[in-house]
């Protein structure tokens, strides 16, 4: 099976990792207090916000929470209206910066409680450890992988199924020698519609970025 490439950033786009700092800053909120309401250690927030280190969906959505916006305020996702999704139809999304393709599978309406996706995931990637409200089930649909969970370590192989506790600090990478196709399923919200005050406050942040990247005579983002 073929992996589908990501799509890459173009240059006149802020990163994410500079719009995270952005925003954090605009609300005058430390790493470690970011840290702390997403479930992150620091040290993998700052790689983050140095585009040194590209975190999972889920990681994203921790961050995005405890900056107050959602995940649609750093990247674009496919939306589903109907609630109907096509084996040959899914459009294929994926974090600037990862090999990681997610497949949307869950749409939005009043009361929804689960966001599911099918991930596919590249040999040798290996996840950040993060812990989180809610609770997640993992089916392996194809290949295998090495879920770790409050430090124990589970090898999942294509039929087997994890459900666990997000609050559990967790992990997972493939360390296999072929892909992985793994439907996950959580009660964390991960995407909601972008609302306007997203809009408004994105669209401030980047000015923010540009201003910082044109007072640095490297173009990166100081600390």
């Amino acid at each position: 099976m073929n992996i589908p490439q990501a799509d890459t950033q173009t240059s006149s786009q802020p990163r994410m990792g500079a719009l995270i700092r952005a925003r954090r800053r605009q609300l005058d909120m430390t790493l470690q207090a970011l840290g702390d309401a997403a479930g992150l250690s620091v040290g993998f927030l700052s790689q983050v916000e140095r585009d040194q280190a590209t975190p999972s969906l889920g990681a994203l959505a921790g961050i995005a929470r405890g900056l107050g916006v959602d995940v649609d305020y750093f990247i674009a996702t496919p939306s589903i209206g109907s609630g109907v999704t096509r084996a040959d139809e899914r459009a294929t999304f994926s974090l600037p910066g990862s090999s990681v393709m997610y497949e949307r599978l869950h749409a939005e309406f009043p009361g929804r409680g689960l966001s599911s996706f099918i991930m596919i995931v590249p040999p040798g990637h290996h996840s950040e450890m993060v812990h989180h409200e809610g609770d997640e089930l993992l089916y392996v649909l194809e290949g295998d992988i090495t879920q770790t969970v409050d430090g124990e370590t589970i090898r999942l192989r294509a039929g087997d199924s994890l459900h666990f506790r997000g609050s559990s600090h967790h992990s997972w990478a493939n360390e296999s020698n072929g892909i992985a196709r793994i439907l996950w399923t959580g009660t964390m919200s991960l995407l909601r519609p972008r609302q306007e005050g997203d809009r408004e406050a994105r669209a401030e942040d980047r000015d923010v970025v540009t201003e910082l990247n044109h007072s640095t005579s490297d173009g990166r983002i100081r600390t």
